[in-house]
């Protein structure tokens, strides 16, 4: 078995949710007490969060290079970045370690097009949403990207930081989600993409009929598919 490096903290509850899946699944299909080898470098939130509010993506990228560099002095043979919105930096990460670094966005994009969509609905962080990185990124692969009206991006993105990231779900919030979600889909979007690490705290499969993709689940089973 090879050993996950995971790049956590952005937030931790999501990385908890890596944590957890990637022992879930291991044990799932090896059966009795096994579990994941893993490493997990969980960086201080609050200064990348700074950076990001600033525009300091250079710095950023830094910053989660050097903790990558971190896991592959600590045995990682992988590296996997616990959040969609850091993903802006990838190539920064990537140029930093000789380890492969387990791209979300293309572990997404597979899954889409396993499932026939072509045109998906992206909630996500604003930064996700409203940049080219990650939209390209699933362009690339031949997938149409929908995202929300301006003002529904800022409440995506509030809920987000202000709830979900403090371990927050609220019942409201949930509703407004739905809503937005339901305009998507009569917008076009065949699938919704749950494109921030903590929205399937919210929402999930069960509250749609369309397919729905959560990065979370989908990255950390990746990982688990290349550990084993």
């Amino acid at each position: 078995m090879k050993t996950i490096g995971l790049l956590g903290g952005m937030s931790w509850e999501s990385s908890l949710l890596y944590y957890r899946i990637v022992n879930q699944q291991v044990r799932a299909r090896l059966g009795g007490l096994h579990s994941a080898n893993c490493l997990m470098m969980s960086v201080d939130f609050e200064a990348i969060e700074r950076m990001q509010k600033r525009g300091e993506w250079d710095e950023a990228g830094l910053a989660l290079a050097d903790a990558a560099r971190r896991l592959e002095r600590g045995g990682a043979d992988f590296v996997v970045l616990c959040t969609n919105t850091m993903h802006k930096v990838a190539d920064a990460i990537a140029g930093a370690i000789a380890i492969p670094l387990l791209h979300i966005a293309d572990v997404t994009a597979d899954a889409i097009r396993r499932a026939g969509v072509r045109r998906a609905g992206l909630l996500a962080t604003r930064f996700t949403m409203e940049q080219d990185f990650y939209r390209d990124r699933l362009a690339s692969h031949g997938i149409d990207v929908l995202t929300p009206a301006v003002q529904a991006r800022a409440e995506v993105h509030r809920i987000i930081y202000d709830e979900l990231c403090h371990g927050r779900v609220e019942a409201a919030s949930k509703r407004i989600y739905l809503d937005i979600v339901r305009d998507l889909i009569e917008r076009g979007a065949w699938g919704i993409i749950l494109g921030c690490t903590e929205i399937g705290m919210l929402i999930g499969q069960g509250d749609f009929a369309a397919p729905v993709f959560d990065t979370t689940l989908l990255h950390a089973t990746a990982a688990v598919d290349r550990a084993l």
